[in-house]
């Protein structure tokens, strides 16, 4: 074992941690005995020591263990008692190759040879990954003398061993030796650096953490060989940014990269955030040669709620109108040092003191934190001038441990009633009294007075009413006593179960406005026995004869019981013929039997009075007629139609009379059918008496000349028809002309009128005449050429060029005014005057 440590090795001792081996003075591994070693590979740890610095430096040594003997690269015969060969084999030890080698390349690695390579010629061959396997040739063996070779720099990264087998075999590819098995293992090399599995870590921490709290791990990974140092990575914080209250308020360990506090006085509202530059170093964190990474960790001092809430002013004071709800009456304004908008900083207000009806409550306003005095219910200024509450601040979240609430987190608020005019209130709404119907004009009734609760304001209350519908009540204006204006009658259609409300209102002399309340009187009114009862029905109808059908009577009483049934029916005594012919048969309380009492009555319509009394105190009663038609019947007790027809009064003489005239009025009808269908018919067939020539009614009258009115007598129209001839106008220069001239062509055929008239002749002769004047080519207005610069020839009208333009002024066109609306764009250009 070849060790250096840079002072001579004077005085370094070497040690093993097994008993079976000893190290020598100048590094070589000797068996301090005997050995049976039951595995193919022994490991073992050498530890050398410095006896005057204590240092120790250590080295794992593997031992390969083969069934013979062997000297390196050389595979020996093994002879027992020096007289005869044993059976022959081979073994190398496992090769290291350094990565990163230089080289120079190929590089030999280890030679192998057969015992007999001296009687045969051999050649050697290797096969498996890395020699004749991907990656190919990295490995490569002179076929003669057995040397292999490296051909590349190794990677331990890429791959860390090989399994290689050599092979032995005579010219004639016979085997000459079993296939060796060749490891080869890369020794690693310092060459990667740690990597942070992050670059940037993201940990917190609360406020006022203890020394020791852990906070985050950060995790950087080596490629190099974990097992040695050049794979074994230490932690440290490089840097700490800010390094208040303390440059090191954190550390991390080396070897699992836990980062935990270190010191005390964490305090969010001072640092909200710790930035710590965290390095990894490898070769167990030796500076000078191990290969080094960094990383951030961003540390974020969370909050607790460590700050209790405190009142920026001691007392508050606010002014509320009495009566008024939801109204907020002050604004309470706090301090909170923790974080915004989070449990530890919003606030929830509690009014412990100077409220015990709950007309006040506090909200808190999510956005600023303050706290909103709101009133919740009605405050009444005869009852409270003012308030004076106690009012409490707290957080949502509980304090830390150790956090006591602060004297400021109380505050006094001060809240003023002011008065405002309140409307007058009747104590007894509705008001119900109870009264007998029908008490006479002027009555009393009671008093229906309202309180004003404004008991600090000297105002008076006056009465009017509001609602009465029936007209019944007045009431007085200054003390509210209530009189009937008429009499009262519980069968009144304004009575709804026997109730008659009224509503009245009572209003103050009050100002900034006046204020009025209302209030409902209802009047129960007692029944008394005031309405006679009234016969039902009032027409009947009987057979002529007596036990063949009877009529059933009642009556009805608009009062209530007592004063209504049962009822008494009885006939009057006069005129006696009621009795004689008709009686009454009692059926029960409210009913009873009209039926006639002897054999037989003619028949017709006869009025009977019935008197009936109902059961009042006194009691009432009333004659009522009923209408009875008597009518011969048949075997079924029905009204025969004649005797129906008798019955309502008709004699025979009559009924004869009515069907005779039934058959004049039938008759006159048809002769009118039948004179209008004659009439009609000759219509159609009858000529007309008169000339058609003279029938206005169909002929069109043509005015083809119309005389000029008194003015224009003495002008020659004849200026103004159609020259004779054309050539003038053919021979003048080319340019715009206007010609009217007849288009040559066939006449057209206008329709005849009829001989015989009808009367849709008229509408269709107008329509044909229209029809073919549309379709006339020949009618006027022709199709004209437009010719603007030829006046005609030999015109004796004269020339119109002295129409032109003056600027003299001298003319008046004020008479233009008076042409009509066409003329009107002329006489704005010429009516002007001299100011145009």
């Amino acid at each position: 074992v070849k060790f250096n440590n840079c002072a001579g090795n004077k005085g370094v001792r070497y040690e093993t941690n097994s008993l079976d081996f000893k190290v020598r003075g100048d590094g070589t591994l000797l068996a301090a005995q005997h050995l049976q070693v039951p595995s193919k590979q022994l490991i073992l740890l050498v530890t050398a020591w410095d006896p005057q610095t204590l240092g120790t430096w250590e080295a794992m040594v593997r031992l390969l263990v083969a069934e013979k003997s062997q000297h390196s690269h050389i595979f020996p015969r093994r002879v027992a008692n020096g007289l005869r060969r044993q059976k022959r084999d081979w073994v190398i030890p496992p090769i290291n190759v350094p990565e990163n080698s230089r080289g120079p390349f190929p590089q030999q690695l280890v030679r192998i040879r057969s015992d007999k390579d001296k009687e045969i010629h051999i050649r050697y061959s290797i096969t498996g990954v890395g020699a004749d396997q991907p990656p190919m040739e990295v490995f490569n063996i002179d076929p003669v003398s057995g040397r292999m070779y490296v051909t590349r720099p190794m990677d331990r990264e890429e791959r860390a061993s090989y399994h290689l087998r050599a092979h032995a075999v005579d010219m004639n590819g016979n085997k000459v030796e079993n296939p060796i098995d060749l490891y080869i293992y890369v020794i690693d090399m310092n060459d990667n650096r740690p990597e942070f599995i992050n670059q940037v870590y993201n940990g917190s921490v609360d406020e006022g953490s203890k020394p020791g709290t852990y906070v985050m791990t950060v995790t950087a990974n080596d490629a190099d060989d974990g097992t040695t140092a050049n794979g074994m990575v230490r932690y440290r914080i490089v840097t700490q940014t800010p390094q208040s209250p303390s440059q090191n308020m954190f550390t991390i360990n080396s070897e699992t990269g836990d980062i935990v506090t270190v010191a005390a006085g964490l305090d969010r509202e001072k640092v909200q955030q710790y930035i710590v530059i965290v390095q990894a170093t490898d070769m167990e964190g030796n500076l000078n040669y191990g290969l080094s990474n960094t990383a951030t960790a961003i540390i974020t001092v969370t909050d607790v709620n460590d700050n209790p809430p405190e009142f920026t002013t001691s007392t508050y004071s606010g002014e509320v109108p009495e009566n008024r709800v939801e109204v907020v009456v002050a604004n309470l304004t706090v301090m909170d040092r923790d974080q915004p908008h989070s449990p530890n900083w919003n606030a929830i207000y509690r009014i412990i003191s100077g409220d015990p009806s709950g007309h006040f409550t506090v909200r808190t306003d999510p956005v600023t934190n303050e706290g909103m005095v709101t009133v919740v219910k009605a405050v009444d200024y005869e009852m409270n001038r003012a308030f004076m509450l106690t009012v409490m601040v707290s957080n949502q979240a509980p304090l830390a441990s150790g956090i006591q609430m602060s004297f400021q987190s109380t505050a006094g608020v001060t809240i003023s009633v002011t008065d405002v005019n309140e409307a007058p209130y009747f104590p007894t709404n509705h008001k119900l009294i109870r009264l007998e119907e029908g008490v006479p004009t002027g009555t009393v009734l009671t008093t229906f007075s309202a309180v004003d609760p404004d008991r600090f304001m000297q105002q008076a209350v006056r009465y009017s009413k509001l609602s009465d519908p029936a007209n019944w009540l007045n009431i007085n204006a200054t003390n509210g006593q209530i009189t009937t204006a008429a009499v009262l009658d519980r069968e009144s259609d304004y009575i709804k179960n026997n109730v008659y409300e009224a509503t009245f209102l009572a209003a103050d002399n009050g100002e900034n406005p006046p204020a009025s309340g209302t209030g409902t009187l209802q009047i129960y009114l007692i029944d008394i026995n005031d309405n006679a009862p009234e016969l039902l029905p009032k027409e009947a109808q009987i057979c002529e004869k007596p036990n063949l059908n009877v009529i059933n009577i009642t009556a009805a009483d608009a009062d209530i019981d007592p004063n209504v049934g049962p009822f008494v029916f009885e006939l009057p005594s006069v005129p006696s013929a009621v009795r004689k012919n008709w009686t009454i048969t009692r059926l029960n309380g409210d009913y009873a039997q009209l039926s006639l009492r002897i054999m037989y009555l003619e028949a017709g319509v006869y009025d009977v009075p019935i008197i009936v009394t109902d059961s009042g105190n006194p009691p009432l009663y009333n004659t009522s007629v009923i209408k009875v038609k008597v009518c011969p019947c048949d075997e079924n007790g029905d009204c025969t139609t004649i005797g129906a027809v008798a019955a309502a009064g008709l004699g025979t003489g009559a009924i004869i009379a009515i069907l005779i005239c039934i058959i004049i009025l039938l008759t006159m009808v048809l002769l009118f059918v039948v004179w209008m269908k004659r009439r009609e018919k000759e219509r159609h067939t009858k000529q007309l008496l008169i000339d058609p020539e003279d029938d206005v009614r169909d002929n069109i009258l043509k005015y083809d000349e119309e005389g000029g009115g008194e003015e224009d007598q003495d002008y020659d129209l004849s200026q103004l028809q159609q020259p004779e001839t054309m050539d003038h106008v053919l021979n003048k220069t080319p340019g715009v002309r206007r010609v009217d001239e007849r288009p040559i062509g066939a006449e057209p055929q206008y329709p005849i009128r009829p001989v015989i008239p009808h009367p849709g002749d008229i509408g269709d002769f107008i329509n044909e005449g229209l029809r073919a004047a549309d379709n006339d080519p020949t009618a006027p207005p022709y199709d004209s050429l437009l010719v603007f610069d030829y006046e005609g020839s030999g015109s004796t009208a004269g020339s119109v060029s002295s129409l032109n333009s003056s600027s003299s002024g001298d003319q008046d066109y004020d008479y233009l005014n008076d042409w009509g609306p066409r003329f009107k764009k002329l006489a704005d250009m010429y009516g002007g005057g001299e100011e145009d």
